[in-house]
């Protein structure tokens, strides 16, 4: 079974952590959630639902789907010899995404983005800010540098959506796309 560590920040976009997180756990993968506090009240914020509310109905709801402390250290995903896939960061703050640039593992979500681009697996940083300034992209290309990837909640429009549920459908099939992992979400470009 695949297993994907999701990571929400303090960013705007609440909503593509929590249908990314949903359409991994529908298809079977293994998810470990890890949330920052500003990603915990942006989440409540934003999309006027409770973020330990939502959390624990899929603990109850989905035996493949696990939920971790920001500051434990000491949690299996900190070590390179945890088994997991990848990493998304969705949405990713800028803070997050500069500390993960400068090697700053402060908290267990960063260090998980540390063991990823350490043991070459995929991490995904989703940044969801604009305009971005030259600190910012600086950062950016440092990560994709270290073998990081970067996909900023850009929705295309090709598609032609209907609905703010299409719009984040395109993201979230987008990053599904690059794990390859088989959706519908949206209709490709060309079918």
């Amino acid at each position: 079974m695949k297993k994907t560590i999701i990571g929400i920040t303090g960013a705007s976009g609440s909503i593509y952590g929590k249908r990314m997180v949903e359409v991994l756990l529908e298809n079977q993968i293994f998810v470990v959630l890890i949330a920052t506090e500003n990603g915990k009240k942006v989440f409540s914020y934003e999309l006027d639902l409770d973020f330990e509310f939502w959390s624990n109905g899929l603990k109850d709801k989905y035996e493949n789907f696990s939920v971790e402390d920001i500051d434990n250290l000491f949690a299996g995903v900190a070590s390179g010899s945890y088994d997991f896939d990848n990493v998304i960061i969705v949405p990713c703050s800028m803070g997050t995404l500069g500390k993960i640039a400068n090697g700053i593992s402060s908290n267990l979500l960063m260090r998980a983005a540390d063991v990823a681009l350490k043991e070459r697996r995929d991490l995904i940083l989703v940044p969801r800010e604009t305009p971005l300034h030259q600190i910012h992209l600086e950062n950016m290309l440092k990560i994709s540098r270290c073998g990081g990837t970067i996909m900023p909640a850009m929705p295309g429009f090709y598609h032609k959506p209907q609905t703010k549920e299409d719009l984040v459908d395109f993201v979230v099939g987008k990053i599904l796309d690059y794990i390859k992992i088989e959706h519908n979400l949206f209709n490709k470009w060309g079918k």
